[in-house]
């Protein structure tokens, strides 16, 4: 069965690869049909090109971890921590630094 939505921010990052949003909107899409492995991609990609304020970062730790990529997971979410109080947004950054401690403590 076909996804338009993901069709659509697929041919929009192949036209555009340089789209950032284009990237995060195909990364939230894939994430919701349950292709970590291509969201864990561009949300790396995004983060490449992007001064992201914390919530790109959760989301890759969340597809990272769908593919028991841990450590990888934690590592994410210190960066999404970093970025979080960057930006001014201490309740992300508090919320990052909760997931990381049950982490942590599994």
């Amino acid at each position: 069965m076909t996804n338009p939505r993901l069709d659509t921010f697929r041919r929009m990052v192949e036209r555009d690869p340089a789209n950032g949003l284009a990237r995060f909107g195909l990364a939230n899409e894939a994430m919701k049909a349950g292709l970590f492995e291509e969201a864990r991609e561009q949300l790396a990609l995004y983060l490449a090109g992007s001064d992201d304020e914390g919530n790109a970062y959760g989301r890759l730790a969340e597809a990272l971890l769908h593919l028991g990529r841990t450590d990888e997971a934690r590592e994410a979410l210190r960066q999404g921590i970093a970025a979080s109080n960057r930006f001014g947004h201490p309740s992300m950054a508090a919320d990052f630094e909760a997931r990381l401690e049950e982490l942590d403590d599994a």
